[in-house]
């Protein structure tokens, strides 16, 4: 397969080859990708076929930069989503929701994405995508018509991928570097219910359960070291690549902040002029949310809006913070020390799901009891580079 370029445009020569002999995971329908492309779509088509399974749902994830900006199963969209989408009153399709999901957990990164679902794109899925900033799909099928559809996307370069459903890789992987050529096994243990292994707190009531199945499922496919916050069926913050887990824990809970905040009435009811792209809104969302607006700043924010707006107090936003309640989180290493716990608690987590082994452990264990938060071991590490 001749790809677009490699990871970047000077690196003209970049191809794929299929590691069976004639046997592809996936077959282009439209457009040509680059090497990084191609890294997004496997990688969401992995981490929506093993969701999808696992829990018995539609999934859809939306990819950046070889991790997911945010993964979900099919549910209710809230108020704010229709919204922003003009999808109110609308009834959609379990595949739509799901992938509205995922796109909501941080739209500002998800700007330019690679979409991946579970099942066959439908006609609903397809109209949506059309009116979004998104540079391709992957999928096991697309309905009559769909791929007519989005190819127009792009000025005609919207990239379109099927993924065989079926394809079931080689028991060992391998990538070059540098000269050197790494070869390990593939890692195929099952993700499910059965590896939540309750060490502090309470049973786990199933849709915690179904919450840390997912996070698992997600960081397994995210650059690490990775964190995640779930709540009912999607991700609301990943934190992915960095050296410290603290630092992932951190950045994945501002994500959160940003996401709970975005429902705070006062930034959900902004007055924006009509005719705002649905970006523009999103962007000026998150940077009224984060404060510390530049005066140049404040003047264009000013020409977007109707009518002025008073930024939100502390104690506004403190007391709006309270009310996130029943979150997970997951992380693919250890926690080193309690300071992941301390900070996590801070997003409204309830449930907690790690590997354990730390030489601190029990560290982690009492700041649990000390929050009040559930913790579930799984013995399994799941780093992704």
């Amino acid at each position: 397969m001749q790809l677009r370029y490699g990871i970047n445009p000077q690196q003209t020569q970049a191809h794929a080859i299929p590691t069976t002999p004639d046997r592809w995971p996936v077959r282009i329908l439209h457009g040509q990708p680059s090497f990084t492309n191609l890294l997004d779509a496997l990688n969401a088509w992995q981490l929506v076929h093993e969701a999808a399974q696992a829990l018995g749902k539609p999934a859809a994830a939306s990819f950046k930069h070889v991790s997911p900006a945010g993964a979900a199963l099919s549910g209710p969209i809230d108020e704010v989503t229709e919204q922003l989408h003009g999808i109110v009153g609308s009834r959609i399709t379990d595949l739509t929701s799901a992938y509205l999901r995922a796109r909501d957990a941080d739209p500002k990164s998800s700007y330019g994405d690679i979409a991946a679902v579970s099942h066959p794109v439908d006609a609903d899925l397809a109209e949506l995508l059309t009116g979004m900033v998104c540079d391709g799909i992957i999928a096991p099928g697309f309905e009559p018509g769909t791929v007519e559809r989005l190819s127009t996307k792009k000025n005609g370069r919207f990239l379109i991928l099927e993924a065989d459903p079926a394809f079931i890789p080689p028991p060992q992987e391998s990538r070059e570097v540098f000269g050197v050529r790494l070869n390990q096994d593939r890692d195929q243990v099952p993700i499910s219910r059965d590896l939540l292994d309750v060490v502090v707190g309470a049973p786990l009531p199933e849709t915690a359960a179904d919450d840390l199945v997912l996070g698992l499922i997600v960081l397994r496919y995210t650059q690490s070291n990775s964190v995640c916050y779930l709540r009912d069926g999607m991700t609301l913050g990943i934190g992915a690549g960095q050296q410290s887990r603290v630092d992932c824990t951190r950045l994945a809970g501002a994500k959160v902040d940003t996401w709970w905040l975005r429902r705070h009435p006062t930034v959900h009811a902004l007055p924006f002029v009509p005719g705002l792209r649905n970006q523009e809104k999103i962007n000026w969302q998150v940077r009224f949310i984060e404060g510390g607006l530049t005066p140049l700043e404040r003047r264009h924010f000013a020409q977007a809006l109707i009518e002025p707006v008073d930024e939100l107090t502390p104690d506004q936003r403190a007391e709006w913070s309270r009310r996130l309640r029943e979150v997970a989180f997951v992380s693919d290493g250890y926690l080193p020390f309690r300071d992941n716990i301390d900070h996590a608690q801070r997003h409204g987590v309830t449930y907690i799901a790690e590997p354990g082994g730390s030489i601190r452990s029990d560290e982690i264990a009492v700041a649990c009891r000390e929050h009040g938060i559930t913790l579930a071991r799984t013995g399994l590490r799941l780093f992704h580079h």
